[in-house]
């Protein structure tokens, strides 16, 4: 619970003390609750809907890429954005994530539980998307996950880039349009200042949108998450807005991968210079190599 007068300056303050967003995302991603198993995500939405083929199809390669229309995945992500609000507020009757987070001691409780939604919502959005499981035979990668989970969140407040980086990072791109085109290889030395630029903004972010909002002190609510106003004033159109970034990467065309590619370059001088490849499999947003 939020101590009465703790300003969301204060918060940001508390975040830059606990040496950042990334050093919370890796406590989180540590933490039992955040994950979502993607399989029983995906049966849990489309198992009353589609026949046992086409459900096996959609873990396989994702809803769109399995015949499910555009305009249900938008409703399926646009009340998922809903219940995942509801339930960060403690509005829900629904149980939220499980209760005494084990954080760093550094990392208040309910900058954890805003966070942990955040990133609960980033993932069940971008399964619905289409995105591979994080979590593949019950192993992390931490600085693969945590890196995509920055993007989602730097997507999610719109910080400048941070929607086209991740629409490049879209299954239908790297799959398919990318093949047609030349290859951005955005390999780990491309990205690694993207994620750090958006990193030192997600602070920043949250705090202009709640001081933008009128509220510029947290007040106490049942729940934890800093604050139920406050949540859903922030947490509502992050899903949102990561949720229509998402949908849109799904028709995304070549004239729009170059255009998304030229904003990066804008936004991020720093990877101004990356390679173009030939082959389109090559290397993707997130890959290792």
């Amino acid at each position: 619970m939020i101590t009465e007068g703790r300003t969301m300056a204060d918060i940001k303050n508390e975040i830059e003390k606990a040496s950042g967003i990334e050093t919370i995302i890796d406590h989180l991603l540590k933490t039992p609750g955040i994950k979502v198993n993607r399989e029983k995500f995906l049966t849990g939405k489309f198992a009353k809907i589609t026949d046992e083929k086409q459900l096996i199809e959609i873990l396989e390669t994702g809803p769109y890429a399995a015949g499910i229309k555009k305009s249900n995945i938008d409703n399926i992500a646009k009340a998922t954005v809903q219940k995942r609000t509801l339930i960060s507020t403690g509005i829900s009757t629904a149980a939220g994530l499980p209760g005494g987070l084990a954080m760093a001691a550094t990392i208040p409780a309910d900058i954890a539980q805003f966070f942990g939604n955040s990133l609960r919502m980033a993932q069940e959005l971008a399964y619905l998307y289409g995105h591979e499981d994080l979590w593949l035979d019950e192993h992390l990668d931490t600085e693969k996950a945590r890196n995509r989970m920055i993007i989602f969140l730097g997507a999610m407040l719109g910080v400048g880039g941070s929607s086209s980086a991740l629409k490049l990072a879209a299954p239908g791109v790297a799959k398919t349009i990318l093949k047609k085109v030349p290859q951005i290889a955005l390999t780990k030395t491309v990205y690694y200042p993207i994620v750090k630029r958006i990193s030192s903004y997600i602070g920043v972010e949250i705090t202009k949108r709640t001081f933008a909002s009128g509220l510029s002190k947290a007040v106490p609510v049942v729940g934890g998450v800093i604050s139920g106003t406050i949540t859903f004033t922030i947490m509502r159109p992050m899903g949102k807005r990561l949720a229509k970034t998402l949908s849109e990467s799904l028709l995304l065309t070549n004239k729009d991968v170059m255009e998304e590619y030229e904003i990066i370059k804008k936004e991020f001088p720093e990877v101004d210079n990356m390679k173009f490849e030939k082959e389109a499999d090559k290397s993707m947003l997130f890959s290792d190599e």
